[in-house]
């Protein structure tokens, strides 16, 4: 993978600094800038031309969504991470009809935020798994309740239980073990839930939750 250019935007010097580290000890990436609130990283991603800006929510003077917002009017195809302690759905919801490419959670791993960084960065959407649970929770509310009966009755026995298994934030090499199953079939059926759901990425799932209302604007409370 090319080495990617990041845009940090944060408002505590000492997270920006051990951010910095991070993402910077395995060469993988280069932080061209940093911003302390929303304005500096308009300001500096029309400047710099980051492949990806990995901004907080909840910064003085404009914050992150507002900042995504406008970005997003300034320069379309820019990814948004969003690394932040909010882990509700508010700020979840509005992130996302911000525009935000991927939501992940502070208290993620390195690993988390590096798969992140370069999922963005390849035009796809990163959720953090708790939040990746919400939406699947939420879809199966819907079903609950006869709507989006249709698609659901597509999959099989097998696919819904592993739709299930997904919602309850398994990872792949749990329900492998949960259902005597190996990794790569329990791939091959998640890849046929999202064909028969007409979802074929990430970024595809969002654009198909939005269609279906499942993520509505939201007004935020801060």
């Amino acid at each position: 993978m090319p080495k990617v250019h990041l845009l940090l935007a944060d408002d505590h010097a000492l997270f920006r600094e051990g951010l910095r580290l991070l993402l910077e000890q395995k060469g993988e990436f280069t932080v061209v800038g940093e911003a302390t609130n929303g304005e500096e990283a308009i300001e500096l991603a029309k400047s710099l031309k980051p492949d990806v800006v990995v901004m907080d929510i909840t910064m003085p003077t404009m914050d992150g969504l507002e900042a995504a917002r406008q970005l997003r009017a300034q320069i379309p195809n820019l990814p948004i991470l969003f690394l932040t302690v909010h882990d509700t759905d508010n700020y979840f919801f509005g992130a996302l009809d911000a525009g935000a490419s991927g939501y992940v959670l502070k208290d993620a791993v390195g690993a988390d935020l590096v798969a992140a960084i370069y999922t963005v960065y390849k035009g796809e959407v990163y959720l953090s798994p708790a939040v990746a649970r919400r939406l699947v929770e939420d879809y199966l509310h819907r079903v609950d309740l006869g709507e989006e009966h249709q698609s659901y009755q597509l999959l099989t026995g097998r696919e819904r239980e592993i739709l299930q298994l997904i919602g309850q934030g398994y990872t792949n090499r749990e329900m492998a073990e949960k259902l005597i199953l190996s990794v790569n079939t329990i791939q091959t059926h998640r890849l046929h839930i999202m064909e028969k759901l007409n979802l074929h990425s990430r970024a595809e799932l969002m654009k198909y939750a939005l269609r279906l209302g499942l993520l509505k604007p939201s007004t935020f409370s801060q």
